[in-house]
């Protein structure tokens, strides 16, 4: 290839995307270093076995993905869409299988150990959905006013979303919702359909809020204990019935301020930050760790930015967060076909998705639910499924239309 062929290719990025997702990545590998280096363990480790370590090497590994598919155009990945799609609900099934799923002491059964690595089908089921979605959903207008066209979408989302409840969980299921509304709606389904089912969704929630508020335990519905303990203290309920004794009032005190620690660490944490921040390594929380090493790298790296960096540092990553999205949203808008806008547009917003619950959940605007911020928290199958989704995107974009 000639060096102005090179060129041409390159000319075809979207460079103010790319720019983003560079900053990204040297901020989660800065801060994924910061969150663990007070842990003892990891301490005695050698450079190169660390956690900040393994996730550049994630990095470069999702980077390389998101290469290989960009030399392949998103059509014909779109004909093997359903082929990706089905692999991924059979891994679904075998991870909640107890030999084969593992739950590493996290009670969820999300994971497959293979000899190198830990994979969480869930992360790449999204991206499947994604791209199988937006196969399904490029159809001809008339095709989808069909009901029975909008419940084979509806059963396109649903399976993945009911087999990811049973891990469980519900952070990594709940985005798939959103997700699959706004292609839907990007599609052309008809309003009708979209209103009815906005309105089914909306009266499950509040039947499961009332559940959760004012249900006896024998009418509740059946979610996990610890499910439901996090809801209780996002609503702010007490865990204690009302004619519970005092020995009961104790031990349910107890349960809640276990359950709350987490979120009100990181509460503390944001709030500890102020404008500037303490300065890089040098947060309270994490190196006294009042935030549990487990979960500070992983679902509560924002807290950690936030201490660190301050109100300045969190501003920089909504920022570069808020590049990514709109270069997305732009990406959706020059695509050559419906294919290619419904692809970015499920992208767009499957991203969308993970950065609200999981920011929100960092500054108590939304429950505690474990789902990854995307490109920042430690993690090989959501780094490499964020890189992948992004590289699904430029792909759209190098084949927008008219270049």
């Amino acid at each position: 290839m000639t060096t102005d062929a090179l060129n041409e290719k390159h000319s075809k990025l979207d460079k103010l995307q790319l720019m983003a997702l560079s900053g990204l990545m040297v901020i989660g590998a800065l801060f994924v270093y910061s969150a663990t280096y007070a842990n003892p363990v990891e301490a005695q480790k050698t450079w190169y076995a660390q956690i900040w370590f393994r996730q550049v090497i994630w990095y470069g590994v999702g980077l390389g993905a998101a290469m290989a598919l960009c030399t392949v155009s998103y059509h014909t990945l779109a004909r093997w869409s359903f082929v990706f799609y089905w692999a991924m609900i059979l891994c679904l099934v075998a991870v909640l299988i107890p030999f084969i799923g593992k739950t590493h002491g996290w009670g969820a059964r999300r994971w497959i150990d293979l000899p190198f690595y830990q994979f969480q089908p869930s992360e790449f089921a999204k991206v499947a959905f994604v791209l199988a979605g937006a196969n399904f959903l490029s159809r001809p207008p008339e095709e989808l006013r069909q009901g029975l066209i909008f419940w084979k979408g509806m059963g396109l989302m649903l399976l993945p979303f009911v087999l990811i409840m049973k891990e469980p969980d519900l952070g990594s299921a709940l985005v798939l919702v959103p997700t699959g509304l706004v292609m839907m709606l990007v599609a052309g389904t008809p309003q009708k359909y979209l209103v009815r089912l906005i309105g089914v969704v909306g009266v499950l929630g509040l039947l499961l809020v009332g559940d959760i508020l004012l249900a006896p335990p024998a009418l509740r519905i059946p979610i996990h204990d610890y499910q439901r303990q996090r809801l209780l203290v996002y609503f702010g309920q007490d865990f204690a019935p009302a004619n519970a004794t005092q020995k009961q009032k104790a031990e349910a005190r107890e349960l809640q301020h276990k359950s709350s620690y987490q979120g009100q660490q990181a509460m503390i944490s944001v709030g500890a930050g102020g404008m500037w921040g303490a300065g890089w390594g040098k947060g309270k929380q994490t190196s006294l760790q009042f935030m549990p090493s487990g979960s500070a790298h992983n679902d509560f790296i924002f807290s950690v930015i936030a201490e660190e960096e301050g109100f300045v540092g969190s501003l920089l990553v909504l920022t570069l967060y808020g590049v990514i999205l709109f270069t997305g949203l732009r990406i959706a808008g020059q695509a050559r076909d419906r294919l290619g806008k419904l692809v970015a547009a499920g992208v767009v917003t499957l991203l969308f998705s993970h950065i609200f619950i999981n920011i929100g959940m960092n500054i108590r605007i939304v429950p505690v639910t474990g789902i990854p911020l995307p490109l920042l928290s430690y993690g090989g199958s959501s780094v490499l499924c964020s890189l992948i989704a992004l590289g699904l995107m430029q792909n759209v974009y190098m084949n927008r239309r008219g270049y």
